[in-house]
């Protein structure tokens, strides 16, 4: 924060030194970069394996208005135009085991009801179901098939057959199956690359997020990814000396716009960096997208919702009529406490309908550009955090790649209480093609490696210019997932979902022969 008058101050939401996420955004554009960089979805250079994916690229490509994709003409694709950033992600701690009882009977009868018949062809991915079924281990064999005879992917593999979210994880060890249930149906492509239900407008479940997630997982070994954008420790200095210079007179009225291009200039270029994750992945540059807009919006740089104002809009000056003392502010998202319900024989599991909120933290500035973590949040902070996690929903219908960040979260939930629960190896499944990015290589883009500082201001008690300059994100959700045992309703249901229908044998599949049916309702 900056008042104009005296003493100076900075609020920008950048986030720690310590390797935590942090932001910035593109020199006085309110909601995109000045270079815009690579939006999620982005397809691999030429090649046999990434071709498959391909399949992919054409399902979004011929869906979209053709200005909203660039054929750039080095064989990788560039989908625009949206723009976001830092987030840190730590979903393998997430799980942990309690004993229980009560809601186990509903997560038994769920698993019963996947497992109790159908035995006709699934037929129509696109139409609606409630609850579909998704055997991964099938998926595989399938992808696997069309592969050997060089046969392009279905859109029905890409999206998992229109799953829409992740309800349940089953596993099946008698006939050597794991399986994702939840609603399903039709989808379609929107600018930005992203893949909606048809109806409502939501992001659904992707093939590749799944296998990035997992590849991930299994190659690193490291619950937590994510990304940050993160001042230069001497470009903050250079932003306190320049607070200093000027703070001897009062900043004149027309001098305002030549004074806030400067603060702008002394924070100059921001670098972004990635942890264990592939930064030319879709996921990092969704994880770095989603991120950057909120900072937009915390900024009053980006429309937000009704219940979501900017973090800017709302600070006031105290009773001595000065305004917040200078620090350094921080949002990032999270998993919030979770709780996964489970069988009392770990075979089924219900994953959360809401895995995602965002925190915030105020920073000291200390000498020389260093940041001081305080572990406290003043009112303004975290009610703008606290009103984004609330409104998180709507949000997500303004801007679909929340929904996006929402199924990557759920996702990375999903995965860790695969691998944290061995279900694969309960079902005496060894996923490889899933795992081989050589033989199914993923899309991928150009990560953004620096973006230039935005600043937005306004004036306070007729004296006092507020400016904020972008900063960045943590999202640690390593703690946050207990594994309990479902007791009552909750555990019939979760017994009736897992026991109907029976997963079908090798059956025809959208009209290819040779196809075994992987997904059912």
């Amino acid at each position: 924060m900056l008042p104009a008058t005296g003493s100076q101050r900075l609020y920008g939401q950048n986030a720690a030194a310590d390797r935590r996420p942090q932001v910035t955004a593109a020199a006085r554009t309110p909601t995109r970069p000045a270079a815009a960089p690579a939006a999620p979805g982005q397809a691999a250079p030429g090649g046999a394996a990434s071709a498959d994916f391909d399949s992919l690229i054409d399902l979004i490509t011929s869906t979209v208005q053709a200005d909203s994709w660039l054929e750039n003409g080095t064989g990788e694709g560039e989908i625009q135009p949206f723009a976001i950033n830092g987030v840190y992600v730590d979903a393998a701690g997430a799980v942990r085991l309690r004993p229980g009882a009560s809601r186990s009977a509903s997560l038994a009868a769920i698993r019963q009801a996947g497992a109790a018949g159908k035995t006709a062809d699934p037929g129509d991915a696109r139409v609606p179901s409630d609850l579909r079924y998704v055997s991964l281990v099938r998926l595989e064999a399938a992808i696997a098939a069309r592969l050997a005879r060089q046969g392009p992917l279905d859109p029905e593999m890409l999206t998992l057959a229109g799953l829409q979210r992740i309800r349940y994880i089953l596993v099946y060890p008698d006939n050597r199956d794991l399986v994702l249930a939840g609603p399903a149906g039709d989808w379609t492509a929107i600018a930005g690359g992203g893949l909606v239900s048809a109806g409502a407008g939501r992001p659904i479940v992707r093939l590749d997020d799944l296998l990035a997630l997992w590849r991930r997982q299994r190659s690193q070994r490291a619950s937590a990814f994510g990304c940050s954008i993160v001042p230069r420790q001497a470009a903050l200095a250079q932003v306190q000396d320049y607070l200093a210079a000027s703070s001897a007179r009062p900043i004149d009225a027309g001098a305002r716009r030549e004074w806030l291009e400067g603060l702008r200039r002394a924070l100059g270029v921001q670098d972004v960096e990635y942890y264990n994750v592939d930064p030319a992945s879709r996921i990092a540059n969704l994880l770095f997208f989603a991120d950057y807009h909120m900072k937009l919006i915390g900024m009053g740089l980006a429309e937000g919702v009704p219940g979501v104002s900017s973090y800017l809009a709302a600070v006031r000056v105290g009773p001595d009529g000065r305004p917040p003392a200078m620090s350094v502010l921080r949002w990032w998202f999270s998993m919030p406490q979770l709780v996964v319900d489970a069988t009392a024989e770990r075979d089924a599991f219900a994953v959360p309908q809401r895995c995602i909120e965002v925190l915030s933290e105020n920073e000291m500035l200390a000498a020389r550009g260093q940041r001081v973590h305080t572990g406290q949040s003043d009112d303004d902070n975290r009610r703008f955090a606290e009103s984004f996690t609330k409104n998180f929903a709507a949000i997500a219908d303004k801007y679909p790649f929340y929904g996006e960040l929402e199924r990557v979260f759920e996702l990375a939930l999903a995965i860790s209480i695969i691998e944290r629960q061995q279900l694969a190896e309960m079902a005496g499944w060894s996923p490889s093609l899933f795992l081989d990015d050589a033989r199914l290589a993923l899309p991928k883009g150009r990560a953004p490696r620096t973006v230039e500082t935005v600043i937005n201001h306004r004036v306070i008690g007729g004296r006092h210019v507020i400016a904020g300059v972008s900063g960045g994100v943590w999202l640690d959700g390593g703690t946050s997932a207990k594994v309990i045992g479902a007791t009552g309703d909750a555990a019939a249901k979760l017994a009736a979902i897992k026991a109907s229908p029976r997963t079908p044998l090798a059956l025809p599949s959208n009209g290819h022969e040779h196809d075994m049916a992987w997904w059912w309702d």
